[in-house]
């Protein structure tokens, strides 16, 4: 990562982090390298970060896997009080089955914290990148998702929306949504199943319930950046 890499992910941090409770258990979801993890310190406990790119890290309070996520996950029903998803979405083709795993995987009164750039910035990135300004990784794999069809993703898989913002002079957006404590749920896919090319024998998590395999599954990259 590059200078104007990092000054725009902890643009994005500084953003999250006072809707992430102390004592939370989070999940990060295209992690990086963990950096939002050990940026919150001792706020957290027992939280996992995930990214294909990442390099294994064993924390006190954090653990960062060098995974992908997975649809169906292998974690309980709300294992966490958080679940993060910065400049994650956008790279996600099936997003429905990754927000429906998010709402059974938070607990009743948690959150998930998203952020989704404007599909201009693809051209902003793209200019900056050939000046080798910042890195702008895997833009093909944006999608060209649009950050207002958000909202109407996660509220049909039965969260609410707690709060909203422009940032990053209006070309990214902010998004916190809330799971209600009295809520019927989500309607669950009868049929979500892991990809045929799935496989055993990933390592384990370890911690406040996390002890499961993790399954390799491709298709859903996840990838931290601007």
């Amino acid at each position: 990562m590059r200078w104007l890499d990092r000054a725009l992910q902890r643009w994005r941090f500084l953003l999250a982090r006072p809707w992430i409770p102390a004592g939370s258990r989070v999940l990060d979801i295209g992690t990086h390298q963990g950096e939002l993890l050990r940026s919150l310190g001792g706020r957290i406990q027992a939280s996992l970060g995930l990214d294909p790119l990442a390099r294994p890290q064993q924390a006190a309070r954090f653990r960062v896997l060098p995974a992908r996520f997975e649809v169906p996950a292998p974690f309980r029903d709300a294992s966490f009080d958080v679940v993060v998803l910065l400049a994650t979405l956008e790279h996600v083709p099936e997003k429905e089955g990754l927000i429906q795993e998010c709402h059974r995987l938070v607990r009743r009164g948690g959150r998930v914290i998203v952020t989704v750039p404007s599909p201009y910035v693809d051209h902003l990135i793209a200019a900056l990148s050939a000046l080798r300004l910042l890195d702008g990784m895997s833009l093909e794999q944006h999608h060209g998702f649009d950050p207002a069809a958000t909202p109407s993703l996660f509220l049909a898989a039965g969260f609410s929306l707690e709060h909203s913002q422009r940032f990053q002079l209006g070309l990214n957006h902010l998004f916190v949504f809330n799971k209600p404590l009295r809520t019927a749920g989500p309607a669950r896919a009868a049929a979500v199943t892991p990809s045929p090319n799935c496989r055993q024998g990933g390592p384990a998590l370890h911690g406040d319930g996390l002890e499961a395999p993790l399954l390799a599954a491709p298709g859903t990259e996840m990838h931290e950046q601007a």
